[in-house]
């Protein structure tokens, strides 16, 4: 084994990462190990990454398959959990940066590395996401970041490549910052930051025009335990699962999302993204919890989905209280099961059919036919036992005079 100290850089076989192999090395004197890990991002074949880190310096490459992995250990939580951060965003990149972390925590390990890098910026969520992760993970480990603290700018790296003839593209014409993997696509910067510009069409590239779609497409999805197993009658692997929904929603234009968010940096920062399968499975979801959950827990989930993907979102993926929150979801998935008509169309995911055999729905209890067997006698004296809080108040107010608010003109 080499003497030199050895880090372990998060590589995804781009400008900035493909320049920072070298750029690390000088400036540090270490050498770099160059680890890409799968998450459903497609393009270049991970082969083709490997080769291209090492033609770049790297002294070892590891690449991992981790789609399957993505699938059923961060999506499908996330999907129990209805994960949308501020209510929109299903956490496309949060969910995956604690798995690569682990990878690279794993590659650390194999290859003898005492340090970490990450080629985020300091002005993002995923700089603080990686290194949380590294120290929940491996708390010996040390960690860099060749952007943020080795004045690794965009232009120093495009005249690094240029100047070093490394294998990769160093063009300016690209002007989004992308991420993607199976769960969905972020877009973000260029002339995005203006907030008044509308995305443009080359913006998008997992869903199409929703304005001009094809004819509407129905999908029965199947769960169990709160996860979905199939998708019309054909039992799938839980990737399988994304990556037909993704085609399906994505060819009618679900799932593409405009906001300004609030990064956990303090930053507002405005984000498009594209997430055609998630906000199917996640509209689904919602629907077979509203048949199955018992009210009280219902109301209360909601306040917990909503915290848990603030945690999330906020690198908070290995903390106490979010596996805390992981073990009341699971609890109240243990009846979301049943399958959920949708139809797609049109850039909508619409539930219009749903069954299941733990529901709570009674027909005989909802009808207003004839023969129903809900007692409205019962009714009565309920509604007076309800409201005789409010009503002891309201008294109470007409007795000291402080009944403005109850006058009618």
């Amino acid at each position: 084994m080499s003497k030199k100290e050895r880090i372990v850089l998060a590589y995804s076989g781009g400008l900035d990462t493909s320049v920072a192999i070298g750029w690390i090395g000088e400036q540090t004197g270490s050498e770099v190990i160059a680890v890409a890990v799968d998450v459903g991002q497609g393009g270049e074949d991970l082969e083709v990454i490997r080769q291209r880190a090492l033609d770049c310096g790297a002294v070892e490459a590891y690449v991992a398959d981790a789609r399957d992995e993505f699938a059923s250990d961060y999506c499908w939580p996330a999907l129990k959990a209805n994960g949308l951060y501020q209510g929109e965003y299903p956490l496309v990149s949060a969910l995956s940066r604690p798995l690569i972390s682990k990878h690279l925590v794993r590659a650390a390990r194999e290859f003898g590395a005492s340090t970490m890098a990450h080629g985020c910026t300091g002005k993002g969520n995923d700089q603080v996401r990686f290194e949380v992760s590294f120290t929940s993970i491996a708390p010996d480990l040390n960690c860099i970041a060749p952007v943020r603290d080795l004045a690794l700018t965009r232009d120093v790296a495009i005249d690094y490549a240029n100047k070093h003839k490394l294998p990769i593209e160093t063009t300016k014409n690209n002007p989004f910052s992308i991420d993607q993997n199976v769960w969905g696509r972020a877009i973000e910067t260029g002339f995005l930051e203006d907030l008044w510009n509308a995305p443009t069409k080359d913006v998008y590239s997992y869903t199409d025009d929703p304005t001009y779609p094809p004819l509407p497409d129905e999908v029965i999805i199947t769960f169990q335990e709160g996860v979905p197993v199939a998708i019309d009658g054909q039992e799938l692997t839980p990737l399988e699962i994304i990556q037909e929904l993704n085609r399906r929603a994505g060819a009618q234009g679900i799932g593409r999302i405009d906001m300004v968010e609030d990064r956990l940096v303090g930053i507002k920062s405005r984000e498009i993204y594209e997430a055609p399968g998630a906000m199917t499975l996640i509209t689904a979801h919602q629907a077979l919890e509203n048949l199955t959950l018992e009210r009280e827990q219902a109301r209360f989930k909601r306040s917990v989905d909503n915290r848990w993907a603030e945690l999330v979102y906020d690198a908070q993926w290995f903390s106490p209280l979010k596996k805390s929150l992981d073990a009341f979801i699971d609890h109240t998935q243990q009846y979301v099961s049943g399958d959920i008509r949708m139809t797609l169309h049109g850039g909508r995911a619409t539930v219009n059919g749903r069954r299941s055999d733990e529901s709570l729905y009674d027909f005989n209890l909802a009808t207003y036919e004839t023969g129903d067997t809900y007692d409205q006698s019962h009714s009565r004296g309920f509604i007076e036992i309800y409201g005789m809080t409010a009503k002891l108040a309201a008294a109470r107010d007409v007795r000291f005079g402080k009944d403005e608010d109850l006058a009618i003109d």
